[in-house]
């Protein structure tokens, strides 16, 4: 990593209030841009979101803001209404408040004298979606945006369903870290010592789960449509950059975006990334200079300088090259390669029988399959991939190809078509296809879940005749990942995914017809390739941040088996960056668990929560803590929710909320 001192222009910071159409909320910003941009306006780029930037996203800003304003730009950091140092109530994830606010604020910064009148938008995850989103509102001044891990169908690939299946282990683990994210209270640095107090009180009455909403639109509403750009691509004008992972769970969001822009406005990046920014040298690598890669991308769109960057292919990915299993890798071999087209020209499909046997296979998966799926979102920690599937496999049904001929690339997104019956009106289906090694070891390469249930749909719940036969078909997730020669190609069925994938009420089993039943790979040629290079990542000189080191180390991901209860027990440490002390003398201290439990042989002993505790405090006396509960249940009927939230101002009781819902099992 290359650290910048010195730009081409002196940059300087300044924190400022960006009013919104209603008269009476004012968002609080913090702008980085060229001294001399009063008499040479710039372009301004925003990167707008929940995280605050006065502390958890700060030692993230201060890499890349202060980098684009060296290179000429106005770069502003927004809170989005209700969190952080802004002013108003926190409402739901995307709502059209928070984009109306957005526009308000793209519009504000056009007007400002030291801009150009014209506007970019980035960020990664929640600030890549509404990027996404209020480009499909077109505000006049917005002309680029570059979206990172993000997404366009807020259903179907996001935190909270998945094939029309209940996302059990981030439906539940989101909603409670947003509860608790969105119980921090402002900071008196910024909005006044009288007034953090107040606004915290306002914004604590205001909570509500977010786990009650998302559990309420079980199937593809008008609640989903909103906010998921695929309903209709055309509304975008600007130039969408789209970037993503291969181990971060949004990747295809990229495939989808370059194949329904238009060609001259949109680019894709996929690497191998995690759920990281791609110049952040988090694992897997290899990271790449993602700032210089973005500054040709603003410098087309915003500057009208002809910087190349729409001579590059359509989309770039990354390939990699066939490893063991492991739950981390600091850097992964393999390639880039470059295709004009998507779907490419160079990608064919290659449909392979699962089986010659015209006999039905009998899949019934104890309930704790998926305990080895790995992080729904790889964070860059040590325990986030799958380890060695061979425990999995041992779970599921499988189908091995035999030994390869010769080495495979895959490129897209896999297909899987089942002949098959349900024992039971409600049903999963989940298929992972891995790479078997002579030895054995089972690397997964990508997987794919349907609830039955929506298999015409996932607007409608159709519920299965057991005793008849029908053919599902269903898509994995995207991948870029070759398989050599010697090593067998499986695809294992499982009906059960625990915790990704919320069980249903009654324990089921599959019939699979191997015959009458496929897997489709895309399968790119191999040949030649025009070189595809990236710069050496570089980045602003970082904030002086000072990590804890825990005195007492937990386990990130900690598997345990009550052997006489048949009861399995997953505990996972999120480690989204621990206790941290900043150069201001805020102290930021952060701990959360996740723990989630079944018996292997009863699906309704699944049992999931969430425990966050965050304490903000400063030696001018300010000291707020946080402590926050998230609970998921299910009977056969209804999902059972409680959650709470206690507040504390120097010790003090401020607030005390609990909730307690439950809401019918339409799909779940």
């Amino acid at each position: 990593m290359k650290y910048r001192e010195q730009f081409e222009r002196r940059v300087v910071r300044e924190d400022v209030w960006i009013p919104t159409r209603d008269g009476r909320t004012r968002l609080h910003a913090r702008v980085w841009r060229p001294a001399d941009a009063g008499a040479d306006p710039v372009p301004a780029l925003l990167e707008y979101l929940p995280y605050r930037k006065s502390d958890w996203t700060a030692p993230r800003d201060a890499q890349r803001h202060p980098w684009y304003a060296g290179h000429g730009y106005a770069s502003v950091r927004v809170d989005i209404r209700g969190h952080g140092d802004s002013e108003g109530l926190p409402g739901d994830e995307y709502d059209a408040q928070e984009l109306a606010d957005g526009v308000d604020v793209v519009n504000w910064l056009a007007a400002q004298p030291w801009c150009t009148g014209k506007v970019g938008m980035f960020g990664i995850s929640w600030g890549g979606f509404n990027s996404l989103q209020i480009a499909a509102l077109a505000p006049e001044p917005l002309k680029a945006i570059v979206t990172v891990c993000s997404t366009d169908d807020r259903y179907d690939n996001d935190v909270h369903y998945t094939g029309g299946a209940v996302l059990g282990i981030d439906m539940l683990a989101w909603a409670g870290t947003m509860l608790a994210f969105a119980a921090r209270p402002p900071d008196p640095a910024s909005v006044g010592a009288d007034r953090w107090l107040p606004m915290w009180r306002d914004r604590l009455d205001a909570l509500e789960p977010f786990l009650h909403t998302w559990l309420d639109h079980q199937q593809r509403d008008d609640y989903w449509k909103h906010g998921s750009v695929c309903e209709d691509y055309t509304a975008i004008d600007a130039a969408v950059l789209a970037v993503g992972g291969w181990n971060d769970p949004y990747r295809d969001t990229v495939l989808r975006l370059v194949e329904h822009l238009p060609g001259d406005r949109v680019r894709g990046i996929v690497g191998p990334w995690s759920h990281q920014y791609p110049d952040r040298g988090l694992p897997p690598g290899p990271a790449i200079g993602f700032l210089q890669e973005t500054l040709r991308w603003w410098d087309q769109h915003l500057k009208g300088i002809d910087t190349g960057v729409m001579d590059e292919p359509l989309l770039r990915a990354w390939i990699t090259d066939p490893v063991p299993p492991a739950t981390s890798y600091d850097v992964l071999p393999g390639r880039w390669v470059g295709d004009t087209e998507w779907p490419s020209a160079k990608v064919r499909w290659d449909a392979r029988p699962l089986g010659a046997g015209a006999a039905p296979v009998l899949v019934r998966s104890p309930q704790h399959t998926g305990l080895d799926a790995g992080r729904f979102f790889p964070f860059g920690n040590a325990s986030d991939l799958p380890p060695d599937q061979r425990e999995e496999d041992g779970r599921s049904v499988c189908f091995d190809s035999e030994p390869l001929g010769e080495r495979v690339e895959i490129l897209g997104r896999p297909r899987v078509r089942l002949r098959l019956d349900s024992a039971v009106p409600r049903a999963h289906v989940v298929a992972r296809l891995c790479d078997v090694a002579p030895d054995g070891s089972s690397t997964l390469v990508t997987r794919g879940v349907l609830n039955l249930l929506s298999r015409h749909g996932r607007d409608r719940a159709v519920e299965w005749t057991p005793g008849t036969y029908e053919d599902v078909e269903f898509e994995l997730t995207g991948i870029g990942y070759a398989v050599p020669a010697g090593h067998r190609i499986r695809v294992a069925v499982s009906d059960t995914y625990w915790p990704w994938v919320w069980p249903h009420a009654e324990r089921g089993e599959l019939r699979i017809v191997p015959a009458r039943s496929v897997v489709e790979l895309p399968l790119r040629e191999r040949g030649p390739e025009p070189p595809i290079r990236f710069e050496e990542p570089e980045q602003a000189v970082p904030l002086d941040v000072t990590y804890d080191r825990p005195a007492e180390p937990t386990p990130e991901r900690l598997v345990t088996h009550d052997v006489a209860k048949g009861e399995w027990t997953l505990e996972v440490d999120p480690n989204y960056g621990g206790s941290r002390t900043y150069p201001d003398g805020l102290r930021y201290e952060e701990d959360a668990r996740e723990t989630y439990r079944v018996r292997s042989d009863d699906p309704l002993s699944a049992h999931a929560v969430s425990r966050w505790r965050i304490r903000l405090r400063r030696g001018d006396g300010w000291d707020a803590e946080i402590m926050a509960r998230t609970e998921l249940r299910a009977t056969h009927a209804d999902f059972v929710m409680d959650s709470r939230v206690e507040a504390r101002a120097n010790g003090e009781t401020v607030a005390k909320r609990a909730w307690h819902r439950t809401t019918p099992r339409t799909s779940g």
